[in-house]
């Protein structure tokens, strides 16, 4: 399957059923972190888990309703980019992301966002990119502002996660936003 470059030691491939060991072995690496705002890892808990999610991503990406992509540095699962929802007939998707913490700061999920954003307004025709993201999660509100997003609002206490209300903000890219000139 193909890959992209995003840095000299990184790649973004699309992540499938056979890379369910090499997935679970990534969220044993950065469960706690990457738990902190997502549930990701308590989903891919242990091997079926992590195939039961990349199967549902399989039928996602049949269906064409949403897309998950590894992030590789040196060869190793660090973190990934996704379309949660991707609906053609609307023109609306929800990116996302997430990434061992040895590996934040180096511009990896940015990147891999304006790849799978660029191709999904340019190659798809999608109107709207939206990101949800809990309003205490300051690294990827960051990631979202690097990316030209504009915060539309605050769902207040709308996630229930483990066991603790969380407010969700929305943020947004519309198409004529998104730079015609803007590399990858």
């Amino acid at each position: 399957m193909f890959s992209i470059d995003i840095a000299e030691d990184a790649q973004l491939f699309p992540l499938e059923i056979r890379h369910a060991e090499e997935l679970l072995a990534h969220m044993d690496r950065g469960r706690e972190y990457i738990g902190q705002y997502v549930g990701l890892p308590d989903v891919v808990a242990d091997l079926d888990g992590a195939r039961s999610y990349l199967a549902l991503y399989a039928q996602k990406a049949a269906t064409d309703t949403g897309r998950l992509y590894g992030i590789r540095v040196d060869g190793v699962l660090v973190g990934g980019v996704l379309f949660r929802t991707f609906d053609t007939a609307a023109g609306t998707c929800e990116a996302g992301c997430w990434l061992e913490p040895a590996m934040a700061g180096r511009g990896l999920v940015t990147k891999a966002c304006r790849i799978i954003i660029d191709w999904a307004i340019r190659e798809r025709g999608m109107h709207r990119v939206e990101w949800h993201v809990a309003s205490g999660n300051k690294k990827s509100i960051a990631a979202a502002e690097r990316l030209g997003m504009t915060r539309d609002g605050v769902m207040r206490g709308n996630d229930l996660y483990r066991g603790l209300r969380q407010d969700t903000e929305i943020w947004s890219v519309l198409a004529h936003e998104w730079p015609a000139d803007r590399p990858a």
